[in-house]
């Protein structure tokens, strides 16, 4: 797929995926949702891909919906009347079209996704822009970076799952202080808050995304999917057993190939060469597990 609002580029194992509307300062649309959406489903599948930096072109890095779009901003078909048991078919291409939340669709895409995602906020995040880097693994923020979850300023909700997403990241508390307020805060609020990891000079922020991307390539790329899935799924089942389960099962599977390998290198004191592919070695139970949640 062609993109015409992301840019798309792998180098050593490294997916550099960017939000390409600078002049409009990498504002959201229906079309770079679905771009993202292709986009975070090809890399999960793509074995040169081992770990994902997200970041935005220019100055921001996406300033929330493009409120300029004709008709309904979001892309909704308000002839519809939805209740609770329409969204009992979300595949309806109705349902799919003209209701469904854009960046609900996107994070839900990187939950799924099978590499970590790392956020490189270089500039303005407010509204999508920040919700959809929630359901990212690890985030930093330049030292120029605008943050905002702005929606009651507009009489609108949160959404991209964030209701689901933020109050993991950052508790419930600090959740509930930024959403009602909606106001903008700067980098050093969002690190005290819990939201990103660290604050980085602008001029650095990449290079701090590919610091750590980098360590990360280097992993089982099956280990690190299951550990992923196994860390976003299980932490919110309401008791440990059902963790226990899937760590039984990841575990026996992992240990049989990668496992081993890695338990070589460990004992030889040197590095190891993990063979196992994402995209063609998960474990039979991966896709039932998987779909107990679709």
């Amino acid at each position: 797929m062609t993109y015409s609002t992301l840019d798309y580029q792998i180098q050593d194992h490294i997916l550099t995926l960017t939000l390409n509307r600078p002049e409009q300062m990498n504002a959201f649309t229906v079309t770079m949702a679905n771009e993202l959406i292709d986009a975070f489903n090809r890399a999960s599948e793509d074995d040169e891909v081992r770990a994902i930096v997200v970041t935005g072109a220019g100055k921001a890095f996406c300033a929330g919906m493009d409120l300029k779009a004709e008709g309904n901003v979001f892309g909704l078909n308000e002839s519809l009347q939805p209740g609770l048991e329409d969204m009992e078919r979300l595949d309806d291409p109705e349902i799919l079209h003209g209701l469904r939340d854009t960046g609900g669709r996107v994070t839900l895409a990187i939950f799924e996704c099978k590499k970590p995602v790392i956020a490189a906020i270089n500039g303005a995040a407010v509204g999508i822009g920040i919700t959809m880097t929630l359901a990212m693994d690890i985030r930093l923020a330049s030292d120029k970076a605008r943050i905002g979850f702005v929606f009651n300023r507009i009489g609108i909700v949160p959404e991209a799952c964030s209701s689901w997403f933020l109050p993991r990241v950052v508790g419930l508390s600090q959740a509930l202080e930024w959403t009602y307020s909606a106001e903008v805060f700067d980098a050093e609020e969002a690190k005290k808050g819990g939201l990103v990891k660290a604050i980085v000079p602008a001029d650095q922020l990449l290079e701090e995304a590919y610091r750590i991307a980098r360590k990360l390539a280097k992993k089982s790329p099956l280990a690190i999917a299951l550990t992923r899935q196994m860390l976003y799924r299980n932490a919110a089942e309401p008791h440990p057993l059902a963790a226990h389960k899937i760590d039984s099962l990841a575990v026996f599977y992992a240990s049989q190939k990668d496992g081993k390998e890695g338990i070589s290198a460990f004992l030889e004191k040197r590095d190891a060469n993990f063979s196992s592919s994402a995209s063609k070695d998960m474990p039979a139970f991966y896709e039932d597990w998987i779909k107990r949640y679709s």
